[in-house]
């Protein structure tokens, strides 16, 4: 039976999806959402025996049922591949008392290949089943990681082009510098003056303007995203749920009726929401734990019912999280009022004019299976130095965030489930910020000296995607105001 998909904010055409990937954005600046959330056809038991590829295949053909086998089997080949430095491509590994589920294992050292190293495969092959013939321009905002995920998936990838924004002293210097180095052709790095939040919010505007539109389509041109509103990037992210599931089975820690908690390092809400959509679908899932930093936003949400980004943006050592604007939290808002499109249109409409939304405590009473916590960066450092002393184990800060909201949660509540935490990121992403953390003086060395610094701590060899930055030439060094990005776009795309 055929899945469609639809937008959370009319009730207008429904599309399979791969029109939905290829889309990204609905037409009427909504998301797309299945449906209804398919259930896993496969038991724990058949899941446990089955490779990180097999698993992916299973989950994945229930949400993408346009797609034939041989064209998904295909994708899922091609992107789990030797680019990962481990065959079993998402490890759990245990300390403080949980399991961290790796997610770092691949081409970047962060989550986002989970997903982004399938993305331009299920679309190149959505853009062939559609008849699509117009060059794809990928145009994303990142916080970053998404940024180099979406370069390195997309460089080279004939009929595409990438567009990536990043906030110019936002992001880590090994983060910046993993995207201005990247190559390729079809590949362009922009700096912004401003925060994540005004790099997003530029994107959609982009996607929002019909004109533009109008323009890229007579020269043959046509906007996705790689961003996590495409659902493309939300449905392989269901797999590593089902995935650390399967394996806490097989181990032994997982028996027939009971439940693993899942604690996520939460930005813009697509980790967590993935974990959920994993809960809907049949996998054993109980407490979704949403981590924040300082900009707790999130966490207030759950706390008061209240969405309000009217406040201090912060910079953290947990760029990645340093987002006041949450835009997967659409899809949940969209389940919880019933799938009524009106209704989430209208809180979008008012968080876009306000900044602030509230929901009724009818649709609070649905949120029963979430969690807020907040760290802040003193507390999560101590969490990264808390557990490398006791266990031999280093996190990155987003992780380490987690790893703290996930501490205070299990003395405040005494839940004793099986928890899995999402690690997010290698810490060789931020060797500066770890460094400090565990204690060493850091003062007077490049972040690449820190590597080895670290390196050394940690008894692990340095990953190929920050070896390879020692020599890398910078590539891309164009920086521009927020209110410049439509006039750098049509410039970089040949359309001034």
């Amino acid at each position: 039976m055929e899945l469609l998909y639809r937008s959370t904010r009319s009730d207008g055409r429904k599309v399979r999806a791969s029109e939905a990937i290829l889309k990204g954005l609905a037409e009427d600046g909504g998301l797309y959402v299945p449906e209804s959330v398919p259930v896993l056809d496969k038991s724990l038991q058949e899941f446990s025996d089955m490779s990180y590829q097999e698993t992916a295949y299973e989950v994945m053909k229930l949400f993408l049922t346009d797609f034939t086998e041989e064209e998904l089997r295909g994708c899922i080949e091609k992107a789990y591949d030797d680019k990962f430095d481990t065959d079993e491509i998402a490890p759990l590994h245990v300390a403080d008392g949980a399991y961290f589920l790796e997610l770092y294992h691949g081409a970047t050292i962060a989550f986002k290949d989970m997903a982004l190293s399938i993305l331009p495969h299920l679309m190149t092959t959505a853009a062939r089943k559609n008849q699509v013939t117009d060059e794809i321009v990928i145009l994303t905002a990142t916080s970053g990681d998404t940024g180099k995920a979406a370069l390195a998936g997309f460089a080279g990838v004939p009929g595409t082009r990438i567009i990536v924004f990043y906030p110019k002293d936002g992001v880590s210097p090994i983060q910046e510098r993993q995207m201005v180095t990247q190559k390729g052709e079809n590949v362009r790095v922009v700096g912004i003056r401003g925060n994540f939040d005004d790099a997003q919010s530029g994107v959609k505007e982009l996607f929002g303007d019909r004109a533009l539109a109008d323009t890229m389509a007579r020269a043959g041109l046509r906007f996705s995203s790689a961003n996590s509103i495409n659902i493309g990037r939300l449905v392989p992210q269901i797999v590593y749920y089902v995935y650390a599931c399967a394996k806490l089975w097989k181990a032994g820690k997982l028996s027939e009726g009971q439940a693993v908690n899942v604690v996520v390092p939460t930005g813009n809400f697509g980790n967590i929401l993935a974990a959920y959509y994993a809960k809907l679908a049949g996998a054993p899932i109980g407490k979704l734990i949403c981590a924040s930093n300082e900009n707790k936003v999130l966490y207030d949400f759950f706390q008061t019912g209240t969405y309000d980004r009217n406040r201090e943006f912060i910079l953290t050592a947990s760029p990645s999280m340093d987002i006041l604007i949450s835009s997967n939290l659409e899809r949940l808002i969209y389940r919880i009022t019933g799938d009524n499109a009106a209704e989430t249109a209208e809180r979008m409409k008012e968080l876009s004019g306000q900044g602030r939304y509230t929901i009724t405590p009818g649709m609070k009473e649905k949120l029963e299976d979430f969690r807020g916590g907040y760290a802040a960066q003193e507390r999560a450092a101590l969490a990264i130095r808390r557990i490398y002393e006791r266990d031999g184990y280093v996190l990155d800060p987003h992780t380490a965030v987690a790893a703290a909201v996930y501490e205070d949660y299990r003395d405040a509540s005494a839940d004793t489930a099986v928890t899995v935490i999402a690690s997010t990121a290698s810490p060789y992403k931020f060797p500066r910020s770890v460094m400090e953390a565990i204690g060493e003086e850091c003062d007077g060395r490049t972040d690449l000296e820190l590597v080895d610094m670290l390196s050394a701590y940690s008894h692990t060899p340095v990953p190929r995607a920050v070896e390879e930055l020692r020599s890398a030439p910078v590539l891309h060094n164009r920086v521009c105001e927020r209110n410049e990005m439509k006039e750098t776009v049509k410039e970089i795309l040949g359309l001034a």
